[in-house]
């Protein structure tokens, strides 16, 4: 009974370790996954946050409702508009008194607010030297008294996305450093669990890639199974939140998903492989009393 045990034993212990190996495998590729989604998006990331920069054209007190719809049209047939939207003075009231918490109208007596109407632009059109541009352009207008932009923020966005590509690829780079050694290390132990079986085998004579051969198979195997499990996961992600990322992730673009799964799957074979390969190799060159320490 007690020689049946042991290899049962030592069976659920190979099963454990190659488990902890492709959970491990799953959860980094998984993040891998993420990082390198949001990467692929980073140019509409940015462009989503450059349409978002925009004007406010405060209208003059006295414009008709037909110069209003004239200058409406008119914006929404430029190229450099992306979208165009007519606040009067009580939309602009109420907007205020939920920012102030409180009826400013009732204290004044009056409402001082003017009409406006908010222009979001294009992203090529989002830059401090074309803005300048376009604010006399609006200036222009006869129905435009006055024209405001947040020209502060406009250059903090234009600086950070610039070095936002800088800092993910360093950050992609040092990440993938790091899980690759997790990994490693990972697959070494349960590797380690089977020294005596390779030393056994290296005794009855088998040749080095002999030794190897099952090893490298099976964890291939679970590399595969890893980076199946880390796609499903991303993919499950990006669905449930694809509302919360409309305009920063394109959750239909599914080339980018594509070259995405097949990064992760090949880099679960390769990482799955070379470790494996290595661990295996240095358990063959160690000597038996060596397998102790």
């Amino acid at each position: 009974m007690a020689g049946k045990g042991q290899p049962q034993k030592l069976k659920r212990r190979i099963f454990k370790s190659y488990l902890t190996s492709t959970i491990s495998i799953a959860m980094v590729l998984f993040l891998i996954g993420m990082l390198g989604v949001v990467m692929m998006n980073a140019e509409r990331l940015a462009r989503y946050v450059r349409e978002n920069i925009g004007f406010t054209l405060v209208l003059k007190d006295e414009v008709q409702a037909k110069d209003i719809a004239d200058l409406q049209n008119s914006l929404k047939l430029s190229p450099f508009v992306k979208s165009v939207e007519y606040i009067d003075k009580e939309k602009a009231a109420e907007r205020l008194k939920k920012d102030l918490g409180e009826d400013f109208t009732g204290f004044l007596g009056y409402n001082p607010l003017l009409s406006s109407i908010d222009v979001k632009l294009m992203a090529d059109y989002a830059t401090p030297e074309k803005l300048i541009i376009l604010e006399k352009k609006f200036m222009e207008y006869p129905q435009v008294k006055e024209v405001s932009y947040q020209h502060d923020i406009v250059n903090i966005i234009n600086d950070n996305v610039q070095k936002l590509g800088i800092i993910l690829i360093f950050f992609s780079v040092l990440l993938l450093f790091i899980f690759f050694s997790l990994i490693n290390n990972t697959i070494r132990i349960s590797i380690y669990s089977q020294r005596f079986i390779i030393n056994t085998m290296l005794l009855v004579g088998a040749t080095d890639r002999f030794i190897r051969a099952p090893f490298v198979k099976r964890s291939i195997t679970y590399g595969i199974i890893g980076a199946l499990a880390a796609n499903v996961l991303l993919l499950i992600l990006m669905f449930s939140y694809a509302q919360e990322l409309t305009g920063i992730v394109d959750v239909d673009d599914f080339k980018i998903f594509g070259m995405v799964f097949v990064a992760d799957l090949i880099l679960g074979v390769l990482i799955s492989w070379s470790s494996t390969y290595f661990a295996v190799n240095k358990f063959i060159r160690l000597k038996f009393d060596e397998l102790f320490y």
